[in-house]
């Protein structure tokens, strides 16, 4: 049964962040926005003196950056953990207001850098005193064809209130004013449907709770249709307006040049997966042959087809395992996991308007990442800790090693540590419960869900995002039906040859918040195929492997992320590591088979 929808007030505190971390009070908040603004409005005065003291103004612009970060990071932080505060959500307006009024005083210095004589550059960025910005010096290069004159990135900057519009609308909708109706449990009793809960009804053994959960969350968000189909193809709209403004070809050669991506490995992701589609059909087959159902639909896919055999996973259960399993990684790893599950680092259960899903937030150098989870007692949610505490080792690690320009890691390597984290603990477990065929039929399956919801669906929400962009761009309209309808063709494509494609999943791609951040889902499945390969070395090779793990999870963005991969032995720029994934996700299965 679903943990019943609980008060913020009602939680302990030890299972909830302590933002005291970052300001000691919202005093302080208070205290360091205004400083910050005053900073803002004096940076504004080297608007036409950049050529004067360039080296001075990159300095400046990084350090006001670093105290920009915390007074964002509280203001988000605070309103993810209940988005109907009211006082959050002024928080959360404020910084927005701010950034926009940064990005607006800043906008000058890239075109007036620009403008300085490429060889000064080129020296700038070899020079010994500029080393921690050599790598924005390079990127500022590469990026110059894309750099407008400083009256139009003032313009561009200006408009970044409504540029984020789209994005709030939805979360407000989706997080506060959208409510879902109550569901009848097997036992007769009802219980409200929830975005935090969702996930364990559709994992529920009755499949008369995972059908009504399915059919309330999708018809839900489909009686919002219209709205969040304006909304999402605002959000499209904008996306091709500054790829065009910046003389990109497309809003996904946008997103994906200046992180130094080739954009045949979007399009070679797509490839593999369709390639391996028969997998997913002989998987799919099996479920439900095993399952005992005439035909298997869209809410069956969720549930373990094992179904006598339980892996009940309180919260505190469930970060023992983690530690456990993870001890491959290292000593010193294992002891920040520690200090993270005591330190405040990490909110827990779901409550009363808390975002729903699960992320880290580690952009702050002088403070820990910081961990959002929406915990249910199961084994998913035990990966989901370890999935997010990948990612926050992933920026701890590289906080650390690297001053801050060089610290944050490209969105492209951004899923490796986290999924690395999930398969280490796989393997762990398997090794755990060898013998014991209920166990590893159970966990088997697990890791063939993970394959199936990181590499084909999120290949084919990328799929989406892509053919909804090549829409807008080619003038067609884009409404709820035709929205639907491309979404409900690119479902049967993956699936409709083995699972009946229920009538309400034409709506799922209203209730995706990861496409308000175009051309970002890819990264899941190609940061999976890359953790599967990189976890095998680690256990195969033991101490070695962690040594060049570790040199990854230092590199944040100091070398291009395609290189921070080469780091730790995984060449992404090739089909190769997608296709060797698809060959365990077969193996994989075949091993299901055998233990079935």
């Amino acid at each position: 049964m679903a943990e019943k929808q609980r008060k913020r007030s009602e939680i302990d505190a030890r299972y909830k962040w302590d933002l005291t971390h970052i300001y000691a009070t919202r005093e302080a908040w208070e205290a360091a926005l205004e400083d910050v603004t005053r900073k803002v409005q004096a940076f504004a005065a080297y608007d036409g003196h950049v050529a004067e003291q360039p080296r001075q103004v990159i300095r400046d612009y990084f350090a006001l950056n670093d105290e920009l970060m915390p007074v964002a990071d509280y203001a988000f932080l605070a309103k993810e953990a209940d988005n109907g505060d009211p006082e959050a959500q002024a928080q959360s307006d404020r910084v927005q207001n701010l950034f926009v009024q940064a990005s607006t005083a800043c906008s000058f210095m890239e075109p007036e850098l620009l403008a300085l004589d490429e060889q000064l550059l080129k020296e700038m960025q070899q020079d010994p005193e500029m080393a921690d910005y050599s790598e924005y010096l390079r990127s500022l290069l590469l990026q110059k064809p894309h750099c407008l004159p400083k009256e139009q990135e003032r313009l561009l900057a200006m408009a970044g209130d409504l540029a984020h519009a789209p994005s709030s609308i939805y979360d407000m909708l989706t997080s506060v004013d959208m409510k879902f109706p109550d569901i009848t449990l097997a036992d007769g009793t009802t219980q409200q449907l929830t975005e935090g809960n969702y996930s364990t009804f559709i994992h529920s053994p009755h499949r008369e709770e995972r059908r009504q959960a399915q059919a309330a969350l999708m018809n839900t968000y489909g009686s919002f249709g219209s709205t969040l189909a304006s909304t999402y193809a605002a959000s499209v709209k904008k996306d091709i307006f500054y790829a065009t403004a910046r003389h990109y070809a497309s809003a996904r050669a946008a997103a994906m040049e200046p992180l130094e991506i080739p954009e045949r490995v979007y399009d070679n992701l797509i490839e593999v997966i369709h390639e391996s589609l028969p997998i997913l059909q002989d998987y799919l087959q099996l479920r439900r042959q095993v399952m005992g159902l005439d035909e298997l639909h869209m809410y069956d896919l969720y549930t373990p087809i094992v179904s006598d055999f339980h892996m009940d996973m309180p919260y505190d259960k469930a970060y023992d395992l983690v530690l456990e399993g993870l001890k491959p990684m290292g000593e010193d790893y294992i002891a920040k996991l520690k200090e993270a599950r005591t330190g405040g680092w990490i909110d827990v259960y779901p409550s009363e308007n808390k975002s729903s899903g699960a992320f880290s937030s580690g952009g702050l150098a002088n403070v820990h990442p910081y961990v959002l989870l929406n915990h249910n007692d199961n084994l998913d949610s035990a990966f989901t800790i370890a999935h997010e505490l990948g990612h926050s080792m992933h920026s701890y690690y590289s906080n650390t090693a690297q001053p801050a320009p060089k610290r944050d890691y490209s969105l492209f390597v951004a899923e490796v540590a986290s999924t690395c984290n999930e398969a280490v603990m796989m393997r762990y477990l398997l090794r755990q419960f060898e013998g014991n065929r209920k166990a590893q039929a159970y966990l088997l399956n697990h890791f063939l869900e993970q394959f199936r919801t990181t590499c084909f669906r999120q290949t084919m929400f990328a799929e989406f995002e892509k053919l909804s962009h090549e829409m807008a761009q080619q003038g067609q309209p884009l409404t709820r039906d035709t929205l639907s309808d491309a979404y409900r063709k690119l479902v049967n494509t993956y699936y409709g040859a083995s699972c009946v494609v229920d009538e309400e999943i034409a709506n799922e791609w209203m209730r995706i918040p990861h496409f308000y951040r175009a051309f970002y889902v890819y990264v899941y499945a190609t940061g999976l195929c890359a953790a599967v390969s990189l976890s095998e070395r680690i256990l195969n090779e033991g101490e070695s492997a962690v040594r060049d793990y570790r040199r990854f999870l230092s590199a944040g963005c100091s070398v291009p992320p395609i290189e921070a991969l080469k780091l730790a032995g995984i060449d992404m720029s090739s089909p190769e590591p997608l296709r060797r994934a698809m060959g365990v996700f077969r193996d994989t299965l075949e091993q299901f088979r055998r233990v079935l």
